[in-house]
């Protein structure tokens, strides 16, 4: 997955957490995907390296240990890839990459959610790069759907998982329209906000569940929604990050307002 190419190196990596500390934050840095906290220091040191910006030894290192390291190998590059990466070629290339290894880890930890939250969350970004129109014709979403239906049915507390099948009718919606991307492909606008809705319960502190949701409201409801899309974005804009992971999501809200 990672290959021999330095990948782009991220702008907040430090050392923005200990081990101890890492411990006391997880339950905060964690919330939306639902990993638990691993008994394996080697596999703490993994995340170690992810929450303080080191991506590409972060996703080495998940691979290396196999196992559990595979959903850090792939959040890692699904990471990196869609909020660091500035070539478009790596940023595909490396979510496809993490999109086959979990499925490879799918065989090996079927209970696992995150084997199947992480090939959903790759291909989707994948799906987005290649334009949401051509992945449909290739018959991504219903791999993707697939996948985050499996994930939820195994947690149905993952927020993150409630928010990438809020996106994944929200795009469908705002590329193909309503009546033909629920005939087609079974997106519908309310469910879509359900999902939203239930991701925001679920991890309402989260700076990337507001950016996504803010933005998935405009592609669902169009200017009806812009005040309170507008009014999330600036909560997410101004959230105080703990680590590398959450400055990237800071970044991207604030982005988001600028565009």
């Amino acid at each position: 997955m990672t290959g021999t190419r330095p990948w782009t190196p991220c702008p907040h990596a430090g050392p923005h957490l200990q081990a101890d500390s890492l411990r006391a934050h997880w339950s905060r840095l964690h919330r939306g995907d639902a990993e638990p906290l691993p008994d394996d220091p080697r596999l703490l040191d993994g995340w170690l390296l992810f929450h303080n910006g080191d991506f590409q030894a972060a996703a080495e290192h998940g691979l290396h240990l196999g196992g559990d390291g595979l959903t850090l190998a792939n959040k890692a590059a699904c990471v990196h890839a869609s909020y660091v990466e500035a070539h478009e070629s790596a940023r595909l290339q490396r979510w496809l990459a993490a999109a086959d290894q979990a499925r490879q880890q799918q065989a090996s930890a079927p209970d696992n959610p995150n084997a199947w939250y992480w090939q959903a969350y790759a291909l989707g970004r994948y799906s987005q790069g290649i334009s949401v129109t051509k992945a449909l014709a290739q018959g991504l979403g219903g791999q993707i759907r697939q996948a985050l239906d499996r994930a939820l049915a195994l947690a149905p507390a993952h927020a993150e998982a409630h928010l990438a099948v809020g996106s994944f009718h929200a795009e469908i919606i705002d590329k193909v329209g309503e009546l033909i991307g629920g005939m087609t492909y079974g997106a519908r606008k309310d469910v879509g906000l359900a999902h939203y809705a239930r991701a925001l319960a679920l991890n309402p502190d989260s700076a990337i569940t507001q950016a996504e949701v803010a933005q998935g409201w405009l592609l669902l409801e169009g200017d009806a929604a812009m005040d309170r899309s507008t009014a999330l974005l600036e909560r997410a804009a101004a959230f105080e990050p703990l680590d590398a992971m959450e400055r990237l999501y800071v970044d991207s809200a604030r982005m988001a307002l600028q565009g």
